[in-house]
């Protein structure tokens, strides 16, 4: 046989065409930052636009309060303060409660009825999954729940259950529940056969075929399931706290706004975008450390 020449150039090439060069992997971890500066440039950019909007009086402050005014009713619904000027009477945050603790208190509403989805939600998707006729029985229910809006079923909540916590965690766990089954069952249609077929032929009966192999090739799906379902209920908590919520960040923010409380209403709507990112980020933590093998195999 013939050996063939390729020109050193053409090597070199074909090899950074399979691995990177290293210096392009530091450029790759250099953008990282770069990507973080630009967003704070832009958060920047928007604070002072806010700014100079309110300060050049172009908007009525009932209507935009300036920064300084958000900031101000943020610090004093976490602050005990003079309920009036020259007054002696000391008043502690808003509503009786300090802001923090009206997070805290849809926090816990919401991790109640989260936790109920999660178990029900993912126990009905195995059996769902499994039982097909019983799929075809109970699935148009769930859909049609996924479908209403949680407006649409707080009345009759209230009627069944009082104006208590126990309405806010039934609608928090209906808004909840519905993608952690769908997700679920969409993960187990998902399982590799093969995987299945390779436990059984090693003698897997079937409480070690669910345990490990069908949950956790199913596990991705379900996270991403009750990462939706997370926001599902987050962005339902006002609903749920429409009526007798205090304490309770959702009900905080409604209130404020009948009172034409606009700085500590934004400080509020401020205050659960943030709680709901830092909520997504850690549950794209927990993915990523549950399942290190996604995008790997």
């Amino acid at each position: 046989m013939t050996a063939v020449s390729i020109p050193a150039g053409k090597v070199k090439e074909r090899i950074s065409s399979i691995a990177p060069e290293p210096g392009n992997n530091a450029v790759a971890r250099r953008k990282l930052p770069v990507g973080k500066a630009q967003g704070l440039v832009s958060l920047l950019v928007f604070v002072a636009a806010w700014w100079a909007v309110t300060a050049a009086k172009l908007v009525n402050p009932l209507y935009l309060p300036s920064p300084g005014a958000v900031w101000n009713a943020f610090v004093r619904a976490n602050t005990c303060n003079p309920i009036a000027a020259g007054s002696t009477r000391i008043v502690c945050g808003v509503q009786q409660y300090f802001l923090w603790q009206h997070l805290l208190m849809s926090l816990e509403r919401i991790g109640v009825g989260l936790a109920l989805s999660i178990v029900v939600g993912v126990v009905l998707g195995f059996v769902l999954s499994g039982v097909r006729w019983l799929n075809r029985l109970i699935m148009p229910y769930i859909n049609f729940v996924r479908a209403l809006p949680p407006l649409g079923y707080i009345g009759l909540l209230i009627v069944w259950f009082g104006i208590g916590d126990t309405t806010k965690i039934w609608l928090l766990f209906l808004a909840a529940f519905p993608p952690i089954v769908l997700a679920t069952i969409d993960g187990l249609k998902s399982v590799n056969r093969d995987r299945i077929n390779s436990a059984l032929s090693l003698g897997a009966n079937r409480a070690q075929l669910v345990a490990l192999v069908m949950f956790p090739s199913a596990l991705p799906s379900v996270l991403n399931g009750i990462r939706l379902a997370v926001g599902f209920a987050w962005t339902t908590v006002v609903a749920a706290e429409l009526n007798n919520g205090i304490p309770g960040i959702g009900a905080l923010a409604y209130l404020s706004g009948t009172e034409m409380n606009t700085p500590l209403t934004i400080a509020c709507i401020l205050v659960i975008g943030v709680a709901a990112l830092v909520l997504d980020g850690i549950i794209q933590l927990v993915i990523r450390v549950l399942t290190p093998w996604v995008g790997k195999e």
